[in-house]
């Protein structure tokens, strides 16, 4: 039996978020390691590149979040929950390199 069209659709949305907030984390880690070595401007272009991503996860998320307060209920899953852990982490992970950042700068002043 072949899924719904809307099943998939949301499948491949919530891999798509998956992805985006996998790549944002990425970059954020890949800022902390140029800073230790010293490299503030390859920092600051990841940390860049890394919002780009996240807000395209974001977006998308924001219009689920929408959908919801709208009255059209969004169906919960296994895959959607792992995307708003992925989101949330990916969050804090940012918060967490933003503020070593600025403690190595000081640092190194």
């Amino acid at each position: 039996m072949a899924d719904a069209p809307e099943t998939l659709d949301m499948e491949v949305l919530c891999m798509q978020m998956i992805v985006d907030a996998g790549s944002a984390k990425s970059d954020y880690m890949e800022a902390l390691q140029a800073v230790k070595a010293g490299d503030y401007e390859t920092a600051a272009a990841k940390m860049k590149s890394g919002d780009e991503q996240y807000a395209a996860g974001h977006e998308q998320h924001a219009k689920l979040v929408q959908q919801e307060a709208g009255g059209d209920p969004v169906t919960m899953s296994l895959l959607l929950t792992h995307v708003e852990d992925q989101m949330m982490s990916t969050e804090t992970v940012k918060l967490m390199v933003t503020e070593l950042i600025d403690l190595y700068r000081k640092l190194n002043g």
